[in-house]
């Protein structure tokens, strides 16, 4: 949704006017607000009410962050066995 909301601003803009609206709405202070905004709205919803998806939340985003560190290895040893096979190599 944020970045329809993005689009529709800039979609009237000219590319001249791009840089300024870009410095403006991305600001250190814009940036830091809107984090600061979101987990305070997380913690709202998942820490005060004591629920368990923010135990679920870790695990997973802990599992994906652990799948995407090993990726370039797995690829590059597939790409190795790959090149072995096509090439009579062990």
């Amino acid at each position: 949704m944020a970045l329809r909301r993005v689009y529709s601003e800039i979609k009237g803009k000219k590319v001249t006017e791009l840089p300024g609206y870009f410095k403006s709405t991305f600001s250190m202070e814009t940036v830091k607000t809107s984090v600061r905004r979101g987990l305070d709205n997380y913690n709202d919803k998942y820490i005060q009410t004591s629920s368990v998806e923010p135990l679920l939340h870790v695990c997973f985003g802990g599992m994906a962050f652990s799948y995407l560190v090993a990726l370039p290895n797995e690829r590059r040893h597939l790409e190795h066995q790959q090149h072995a096979k096509e090439h009579g190599g062990h």
